[in-house]
């Protein structure tokens, strides 16, 4: 399951892909992405150490994508924020394939299987799925503040 975090981060990213390089402060991604600010701020700090946004501090700060929107996927941010996309340990690649903690076997484990598609399947939507593509697809239920 997606965590409340890892939909925060998406949509924050999203926005930040709608404005198209211009730089947004945290108040407004939070305002945005319907996010606690605070929440938003920490998820920010996270995407920024793992290069995802840039940041810049002071008066004229604020955040912007660290690549076009197009080269970072779903995966990539889920990834970042959640870890791994699999279900189970026993078919990820990224914890090593390891076994499950109360799987006595694992050549004769009768879930890896299901598993496995399951985690190819969802792979193959979410790394095909790019923050440009949310941008410019759906509702642009964007709160902007009135001048």
């Amino acid at each position: 399951m997606l965590s409340q975090k890892a939909r925060y981060a998406l949509r924050a990213l999203v926005e930040l892909a709608r404005a198209q390089g211009d730089q947004l402060t945290a108040g407004e991604l939070a305002l945005r992405a319907d996010a606690p600010r605070k929440f938003l701020e920490a998820i920010l700090l996270e995407l920024s150490r793992n290069r995802l946004v840039t940041s810049r501090r002071g008066k004229f700060g604020g955040y912007r994508l660290a690549r076009p929107a197009g080269e970072i996927s779903f995966a990539e941010v889920i990834r970042v924020i959640d870890g791994p996309l699999a279900l189970a340990p026993c078919v990820s690649p990224r914890l090593g394939n390891r076994k499950c903690d109360d799987c006595p076997d694992l050549a004769r484990c009768t879930l890896r299987e299901a598993l496995a598609r399951a985690r190819d399947a969802t792979a193959d939507v979410l790394e095909a799925y790019s923050l440009a593509d949310a941008a410019t697809s759906g509702p642009e239920e964007t709160l902007r503040p009135a001048i």
